[in-house]
């Protein structure tokens, strides 16, 4: 490991911990040469199917924009942070436990849909009346009223 501070190449682990939830561990370093101590993280290296959009396009996953979909849904909705970070998670397990190396991005925003279901009635419409794009008042209802049941 280089380090961050004279670009050396010996560093020594002086700790190592693993995190609470096991996610990555972090080590403390101190270079060699410099004596200066700084902090790494390990994180597993997953990659994540590639999103085929609705014109074709295929881009790069993206945790970003989910995060970004969800917050807008959620916006001044009384859903904590560590809900929303606990649905992206099992948002993204699905996505990596399909195994699959493209996925359409319709069936990202199904997942998503469900995961609002679950945590917020009123973002789940409001995504929803997005993502479906409704032409009339009648499907708007009739999404309301799934709701209600």
């Amino acid at each position: 490991m280089r380090c961050p501070f004279c670009a050396h190449t010996e560093t020594q682990v002086v700790d190592t911990r693993v995190s609470d939830d096991g996610d990555f561990v972090r080590r403390r370093r101190q270079c060699g040469h410099c004596a200066k101590r700084f902090t790494t993280y390990e994180r597993p290296d997953v990659s994540f199917p590639t999103i085929v959009k609705k014109d074709g396009r295929r881009v790069p996953y993206s945790r970003g924009k989910l995060q970004a979909s969800l917050d807008l849904a959620l916006r001044k909705r009384p859903v904590s942070t560590e809900q929303i970070d606990a649905a992206i998670e099992r948002i993204e397990e699905k996505l990596l436990g399909s195994a699959a190396r493209e996925v359409a991005s319709s069936r990202i925003g199904e997942l998503v849909m469900r995961e609002l279901k679950k945590l917020d009635k009123v973002a789940y419409v409001r995504f929803a009346s997005v993502y479906r794009s409704f032409e009339d008042i009648d499907e708007f209802r009739a999404l309301v009223d799934e709701v209600r049941r």
